[in-house]
């Protein structure tokens, strides 16, 4: 008996705006430091919606949508808070859990 494998897409488990905070969130929080797993969430969540109503929401075209989000793009900072907001969400910076706390910023 032979296995049959498919392969898997996030996309597919993104049925509502509340998966999408999740999802989101976790990518946030798992996040390296470099932005690619908030980039990969923010494309398979762009993915769920309808891509032209997303670029026209932003301004950005679709094809420059799509490289800003793509496994090898880099966003400017300008395109991630448009792709968040036109998402109906806010880029929020908090404390980082493992700083210590009497260590000096940019120090």
């Amino acid at each position: 008996m032979s296995e049959e494998y498919r392969q898997f897409d996030a996309a597919d488990y993104i049925k509502s705006e509340e998966d999408a905070r999740g999802l989101l969130s976790a990518a946030m929080d798992e996040d390296p430091g470099d932005g690619t797993v908030i980039r990969a969430a923010l494309r398979q969540v762009a993915r769920t919606q309808n891509m032209s109503a997303l670029a026209r929401d932003t301004g950005l075209n679709r094809g420059n949508l799509y490289s800003a989000l793509s496994e090898g793009g880099n966003p400017t900072l300008a395109t991630l808070l448009k792709v968040v907001n036109a998402l109906g969400l806010r880029l929020r910076l908090e404390p980082a859990e493992d700083r210590a706390p009497d260590a000096q910023p940019g120090r």
